[in-house]
């Protein structure tokens, strides 16, 4: 019996492969696509760590168990000042942002 040989890709080189290089539009609205992706999964991450329903979290920071899904859902983008209320009254932490240029 002949083996075949695995070509495996790594995720650089499938999301170049479908996307392009870094830089053309195409690849950079994927790229920003995952970072939201990202930040939600985030969010529920720490959510659950806490030990808080979706329902419990968005009591705690003012807003809804539907828009706290969506957001962990990728469905809906969190604005930056609900995604403070949510790290800083619904997790009792303290977000900090970063830009790095």
């Amino acid at each position: 019996m002949k083996m075949k040989k695995n070509k495996l890709s790594t995720l650089e080189q499938l999301k170049e492969k479908h996307y392009g290089k870094r830089g053309t539009p195409k690849r950079e609205k994927l790229e920003a696509g995952f970072e939201s992706f990202k930040l939600g999964a985030l969010i529920q991450e720490a959510r659950l760590e806490k030990g808080l329903t979706q329902e419990e979290l968005a009591l705690k920071c003012g807003t809804t168990k539907s828009y706290i899904s969506k957001i962990e859902n990728n469905i809906k983008e969190v604005r930056l000042s609900t995604l403070q209320k949510i790290v800083e009254l619904g997790f009792g932490g303290q977000l900090q942002v970063s830009i790095s240029v």
